[in-house]
């Protein structure tokens, strides 16, 4: 489980990350502005900083110059509208461990997260079980009864938050915002089509379905 300090001033965003966060294993704290931010990153001991560029107070670049003028190693995924050439090289000359552009997928993101911990050294849980079910994170694979099924990336993506949160019920709109993005068209039937094709792959028995509520893994 890793400490990530999430800063971003727009609400919708910090509360999308923190749940897809939160819900992978992760703890979260979030500030709206670079004054803070800055002074919160030297104060409190963090495994990773998610930062956006926008910011009131002072901008995310003067933030990371802060950060890396202190020597401080805390690795920083810079997360912004800003997708011209120009930003992400001065994100990376400033110091960024890595950028990515709005809109985003939370599933990217998050193996962009993996992948900054892993550099770390942090530890992380790697295989999931549920009774005879194992997501192997690592390598992307998924096994029932020692039998290896493939699964594309949204598949496991979507069978992983289930196996994060085992015998919790997770709501369509939770679902379509972890595994499909802050951006999700509500009126999407997506979710129940992905949860038949994992049935179908896994096994029926294995995601329940709670009428009115949502789902939950219930092996």
């Amino acid at each position: 489980m890793a400490r990530i300090l999430i800063v971003e001033d727009e609400d919708r965003i910090v509360s999308f990350l923190a749940k897809g966060l939160e819900a992978n294993g992760h703890t979260t704290m979030a500030v709206g502005d670079g004054i803070t931010a800055a002074a919160v990153a030297r104060d409190t001991d963090f495994d990773l900083m998610i930062l956006d560029l926008g910011l009131p107070g002072q901008d995310g670049f003067a933030v990371l110059a802060e950060i890396r003028r202190r020597r401080e190693r805390l690795p920083v995924i810079v997360l912004t509208a800003r997708d011209q050439t120009a930003d992400t090289v001065a994100g990376f000359d400033a110091g960024a461990d890595d950028y990515v552009t709005k809109p985003f997928r939370f599933e990217e993101l998050l193996a962009r997260v993996r992948a900054r911990l892993r550099d770390q050294g942090s530890t992380e849980t790697t295989l999931l079980e549920a009774g005879r079910w194992v997501l192997d994170l690592r390598r992307r694979t998924a096994t029932v009864d020692d039998r290896t099924v493939e699964l594309s990336a949204r598949e496991f993506a979507l069978a992983e938050v289930l196996f994060r949160q085992p015998g919790h019920v997770l709501s369509r709109e939770q679902l379509l915002s972890m595994v499909w993005g802050y951006d999700f068209e509500p009126g999407s039937n997506i979710v129940e089509v992905y949860v038949g094709y994992l049935r179908k792959k896994l096994g029926p028995e294995l995601i329940e379905t709670v009428r009115g509520m949502g789902y939950r893994l219930s092996p």
